[in-house]
């Protein structure tokens, strides 16, 4: 079976679903490899059988539950970002999307965080490439920013170093907390916003 089939309707993908979002919980409060199949059967109240039957074993839940939440990020970014006026406006829209997704999925986001490295290489390969599609198209939005003047190489980098502050919020925010995600997002993009400016005016950065 192929853990990284998802036909998004029909009892299959609901049960395979439940199982996944069951064995994220669980990896994000014991860790993925404290956590066992048997934990993870008793948490989505079915047997270990019926685990079996939809995955082979951990490494394809696993697969599943970041493969899924990868898909997630992506669905739909580049339409959304089409209807975008100005690269400002975009790079907000990413900001602020990225970290409204992640306060929906909170275990999936912190599988990808802390639990790819756990998957075999071909299966960690895949994850990886759509990690990279995902950071592409927010380079591909610094670069319309910089109007095409910033070397592709520091795009990708100050992309992955965005998206690094945003992950980092997953860390600590409490979301019963007295700041809000949505707060946070905004002063994420004040801050990234104010110090890119500075790069765009050539004080930061040799382009």
């Amino acid at each position: 079976m192929n853990p990284g089939a998802k036909e998004r309707n029909g009892k299959e993908w609901v049960k395979k679903a439940a199982i996944g979002r069951a064995a994220a919980t669980l990896f994000d409060k014991k860790g993925y490899l404290e956590t066992s199949l048997k934990d993870i059967s008793e948490a989505a109240k079915l047997s270990k059988g019926c685990i079996y039957y939809y995955f082979s074993n951990k490494h394809e839940i696993l697969y599943f539950i970041l493969d899924v939440y990868m898909d997630h990020l992506l669905e739909g970014l580049e339409d959304e970002l089409k209807r975008k006026t100005d690269s400002h406006s975009k790079i907000e829209f990413i900001m602020r999307r990225h970290l409204s997704l992640y306060n929906n999925k909170i275990p999936e986001a912190m599988a990808i965080l802390t639990g790819a490295n756990n998957l075999p290489y071909e299966y960690y390969r895949s994850i990886a490439f759509k990690q990279k599609k995902y950071s592409q198209l927010l380079a591909d939005v610094l670069s319309e920013y910089f109007d095409g003047e910033i070397k592709m190489n520091k795009a990708k980098a100050i992309s992955y170093i965005v998206f690094g502050m945003c992950n980092s919020i997953m860390h600590w925010h409490d979301p019963e907390g007295p700041i809000t995600l949505e707060e946070l997002s905004g002063i994420c993009f004040s801050l990234f916003i104010g110090g890119i400016r500075q790069i765009k005016t050539g004080q930061g950065l040799n382009m």
